[in-house]
């Protein structure tokens, strides 16, 4: 089978070193990587490393080559095209059509998925212009992942920072994964949680869970990768943040309750992934609890913590918000998650089986997604992306559906 031919466009930042682990790891899993760069990205990283790194001859302009028309065949032969640095002048650029060079123009006769991976200082990115511009970028279809949060040129840092290559590459994975459907959640914010909340006992212990963060992690990469702005709320986790999501860190219930109530009033969805401890210590002692000879330990009082789940489906944000839960049994898996749609309220409950050996911390899992209007959507065992991919599905149904109908009204 023909690889997939993947155009990698460079624009001329400072983060273009960068691009060569994403150019390394596009290569390494089986991509065929044409790199086009701009004249101004030749200035951090020469043409001859570009040339050795994808096997491919390297060239700036339409005017190389010109018999075999490049400015309009390497974007019409193209799976996807990923532009990582996309400078301010870049997105400017392809927003308003202009066509000034060979990357320019690929971007032009492009049909298939296109990313930008913006990296500029803060106040570019911040700057009216630059937000309108990514804007139109994507309602005509575009992914456009938010940049990270880090140290930027010289001493300063804020928002603007290129996501880790590696983070990229996986967006540009998933974005290839679903080929010319496009980027569904485009337009759309959607808040994950992922984790699992921790209770103080004491300053050196706590009550926590198994949790990975694994499946949030993934439901907020697939979203990211479908075009959504994410704002994903962590509890406890130390995987490394997802390439276009807000992070928001928590560490206990009280805390991610707080989170979220903040991020849902403009949310179009919001997906319960973490694991919430249903209750915590009455008291916290201040100092560790010490262990005394001949007696046994005084019993740890336990009150509850809030639903978050339930508040958030009770009292929905916005009309037509679409709320996602997700329970974990141990046993009557189906049963007593219906029992708990019903009680809980949200439009979709992801029921599946956890145990010492199960789900938590693997790269698998197994559920089925029960809706409130009756639904089974059985998901087999798989990669957790596999379910991600199937819950946006059933949620962006649901969006679609809750929009036609306000429409007809």
């Amino acid at each position: 089978m023909d690889k997939p031919k993947v155009v990698l466009g460079v624009s001329g930042g400072i983060a273009a070193y960068k691009a060569c682990e994403l150019l390394r790891r596009l290569t390494e899993s089986g991509h065929d990587v044409r790199v086009v760069p701009t004249q101004s990205a030749l200035h951090f990283v020469g043409a001859a490393t570009w040339s050795a790194l994808s096997g491919h001859p390297v060239s700036t302009e339409v005017w190389t080559d010109v018999h075999e028309v490049p400015h309009v065949r390497i974007g019409q032969r193209a799976d996807l095209v990923v532009v990582a640095p996309a400078t301010t002048d870049l997105l400017a650029k392809a927003a308003h059509g202009l066509a000034d060079d060979l990357l320019t123009n690929t971007l032009l006769t492009a049909r298939c998925p296109v990313v930008f991976a913006p990296a500029m200082h803060t106040e570019m990115w911040e700057h009216p212009a630059t937000r309108e511009n990514v804007a139109t970028l994507r309602r005509r279809g575009a992914v456009v992942i938010e940049p990270a949060v880090g140290r930027l040129t010289g001493a300063d840092t804020g928002k603007g920072r290129l996501p880790d290559p590696a983070e990229i590459f996986e967006t540009c994975r998933r974005v290839l994964a679903r080929g010319v459907t496009g980027p569904d959640l485009a337009g759309r914010h959607v808040v994950v949680s992922a984790g699992g909340t921790r209770e103080p006992l004491d300053p050196v212990r706590f009550l926590g869970n198994r949790s990975s963060g694994k499946q949030g992690y993934a439901l907020a990469r697939t979203a990211a990768a479908r075009g959504a702005r994410v704002t994903l709320i962590a509890a406890n986790t130390a995987m490394p943040d997802p390439a276009g999501v807000d992070v928001v860190r928590v560490g206990t219930a009280v805390q991610l309750r707080e989170a979220v109530l903040k991020a849902a009033p403009d949310a179009d969805a919001v997906v319960m992934a973490a694991a919430v401890a249903d209750f915590r210590p009455a008291q916290y002692a201040t100092g560790k609890i010490k262990k005394k000879d001949g007696q046994e330990p005084e019993p740890i009082v336990l009150v509850r913590n809030p639903d978050i789940l339930a508040e958030i489906a009770k009292d929905r944000a916005r009309e037509g918000q679409v709320v996602v839960g997700f329970a974990a049994e141990t046993d009557d898996v189906l049963a007593n998650g219906r029992t708990k749609l019903r009680r809980k309220g949200c439009d979709l409950l992801v029921v599946n089986e956890v145990g010492e050996r199960k789900t938590f911390g693997s790269e698998e899992n197994e559920a089925v997604v029960l809706g409130a209007d009756g639904s089974e959507t059985p998901v087999p065992h798989g990669p957790k992306e596999a379910l991600a991919e199937i819950v946006w599905d059933l949620v962006e149904h649901r969006l679609s559906r809750a929009a036609g109908s306000l429409e007809s009204h």
